[in-house]
């Protein structure tokens, strides 16, 4: 691994095609959500990066000092480091449009990145949660959000998950919400809702 990058796992797609970075959650890794990418958009080029951080052995995208208490500097530091890393890798595959799929804490470095540079077409944020005002204020229309979520959710609280749906449309993004009942667990309707995103793009 170098200093730009991150271990993971690539499929590459055709010049021309879409590139889909896939990201992951607390724990997980880059085969979490990978095959689930290749499988919903099977000629793009998939990119699914490890976490270069770790929480007790648990690889995460940035550091915390709790549920929901983000180390805002090392957010600062992740996001540049996965923006600049997702543009390098759009451009070395000649990618069309630069799409995110994110869960969990790959869901809120994806919404960041998203907030703070702007650079994905579509996005899908599953169990997101951004727990401070942005400042950034830059449009971001044009660019389409599925966020994904649960009612009973105590990792990812629905106000939290609502607030940030409502600063992404405040800014000129186009928004999709699917809610179903249950906890921080991803739910069939979900996975059919990301489904029909992808496919209507």
């Amino acid at each position: 691994m170098t200093e730009t990058g991150y271990v993971h796992r690539l499929h590459a797609g055709a010049p021309g095609k879409p590139i889909l970075i896939v990201l992951h959650g607390t724990g997980g890794d880059e085969n979490q959500l990978f095959d689930f990418g290749r499988q919903l958009l099977p000629e793009a080029t998939v990119l699914a990066p490890r976490g270069d951080v770790s929480e007790h052995g648990a690889a995460r995208f940035f550091r915390r000092s709790g549920e929901g208490v983000y180390d805002m500097a090392d957010l600062s530091r992740a996001t540049e480091k996965m923006a600049a890393y997702v543009k390098a890798a759009a451009d070395e595959h000649q990618s069309s449009r630069i799409l995110g799929l994110g869960f969990s804490n790959g869901a809120n470095i994806l919404a960041n990145v998203l907030i703070e540079k702007g650079i994905f077409d579509l996005a899908v944020l599953m169990h997101p949660l951004i727990p401070f005002q942005p400042e950034a204020s830059s449009t971001l229309a044009g660019r389409k959000v599925l966020v994904t979520a649960g009612r009973r959710d105590p990792i990812a609280p629905v106000a939290l998950t609502e607030a940030l749906s409502q600063h992404l449309k405040g800014r000129g993004a186009e928004i999709g919400t699917v809610w179903h009942p249950g906890g921080h667990e991803i739910a069939p309707l979900e996975i059919d809702a990301v489904r029909d995103f992808f496919n209507g793009y």
